[in-house]
């Protein structure tokens, strides 16, 4: 999936999605097919942010679902909708995958990657490198920053889901958002990026 199929969808839980994680716990594939449609653009937008490319979003999205299935035998309805689970795994499965990668890219290749011949529209190119920034200066963000903004933007989730989600007060994410976003301005000014 790339960004640009990606649409604004609510964040909120499916109907009927208590019945659906019953019955995908009693094993009803189809049951989890409908859960990973409705939450699989949300999980993806989520962990692209937090990667430097798309088909290591895809990748890392697909293991998200994978452990998912695997442990969803281990999920507890206590407040919280399956979203939140989902997004704690993608968490941890970006976490995991930045520890385990050895190399790092060298600016050479991100050039390489951005000044190959254009085969699409300057629009789809503007939006590329916008994205590319946006995800560079998130990357200077400390962890919860970068959680705390992808969550809410990206994301799209209430303060209150996010707070739930991160495990802290309302109020304490509402600070946090904000230094965050004071620091990506000033990390976005400092690079002349535009906002």
């Amino acid at each position: 999936m790339s960004m640009s199929s990606i649409d604004s969808e609510s964040s909120g839980p499916v109907k009927g999605e208590t019945k659906l994680v019953h019955k995908a716990q009693a094993g009803d594939e189809n049951a989890f097919a409908l859960l990973y449609d409705a939450y699989q653009t949300h999980i993806y937008r989520y962990v692209y942010f937090r990667v430097t490319d798309d088909q290591v979003a895809d990748d890392l999205t697909s293991q998200v679902f994978l452990k998912a299935w695997e442990k969803l035998d281990r999920y507890r309805m206590q407040g919280s909708p399956f979203i939140a689970w989902l997004y704690r795994i993608a968490h941890n499965t970006v976490i995991d995958h930045y520890r385990t990668q050895k190399s790092t890219i060298g600016w050479e290749e991100v050039e390489r990657t951005y000044t190959s011949p254009a085969k699409e529209l300057d629009e789809k190119l503007d939006l590329q490198f916008e994205s590319h920034n946006l995800r560079l200066a998130l990357q200077q963000l400390t962890e919860e920053q970068q959680q705390v903004l992808i969550l809410k933007f990206i994301s799209g989730l209430s303060t209150q889901e996010i707070a739930r989600q991160m495990k802290k007060r309302q109020g304490a994410i509402r600070a946090l958002q904000m230094r965050a976003l004071q620091s990506l301005a000033r990390i976005m000014d400092e690079n002349g990026v535009l906002i």
